[in-house]
């Protein structure tokens, strides 16, 4: 009776901490609060035509520039370099996903051609709004994570310009699947 009693307490215990472990993942997955419903949203309907969903993305970080050059607009307040903290974070996590779905793209040569010009212009414009805040150390780690974040994205853009032109020169059929995946009317392309 002592070991089953010892053993139903194991048993217990393991099952607390499978509940607890799946509530902490939860409470996790909802706590990313870099976009609101509204952007996910968006970024969810224009999944299937990467130039949409690039222009998608530029229109969400010009909305955190936004956020982020009313806040240095304003008169200085308690509570500014913690909201500066939180704008310049959420601009980089929502960057990194960017510099990820150009990297996928990259990877499979889809066409973004349309949109790398508009997303190239824009990066310099964020870089020099990221720049405009006093230095300050509540904020300064997470201005560096954007701004490198910035970097690597204008890298790969340029890089993807050049490339996506020979590629699309050198293989017209591929450029014909592209054009016809970003007609809405069209029987759908395998990927």
């Amino acid at each position: 009776m002592n070991q089953t009693a010892r053993f139903r307490r194991l048993v217990l215990a393991a099952c607390a901490v499978l509940v607890f472990a799946a509530a902490a993942a939860a409470f996790a997955q909802d706590d990313d609060s870099s976009m609101s419903q509204k952007e996910i949203e968006s970024l969810r309907d224009a999944a299937y035509i990467p130039n949409d969903r690039v222009l998608t993305f530029v229109k969400i970080l010009d909305t955190r520039e936004q956020e982020i050059t009313g806040l240095l607009s304003k008169p200085r307040r308690p509570g500014f370099n913690q909201d500066m903290h939180d704008l310049l974070d959420q601009f980089a996590a929502i960057a990194d996903e960017f510099n990820d779905n150009l990297d996928e793209y990259q990877s499979k040569h889809r066409d973004v051609r349309k949109a790398l010009p508009k997303l190239i212009s824009a990066i310099e414009r964020w870089s020099t709004t990221l720049r405009a805040p006093a230095d300050d150390q509540t904020y300064n780690v997470v201005r560096k994570m954007a701004l490198d974040s910035l970097k690597d994205m204008r890298d790969t853009a340029t890089t993807m310009q050049t490339e996506q032109a020979a590629y699309f020169k050198a293989h017209p059929e591929a450029a014909k699947t592209e054009k016809e995946r970003a007609d809405p009317d069209h029987t759908p392309v395998p990927q």
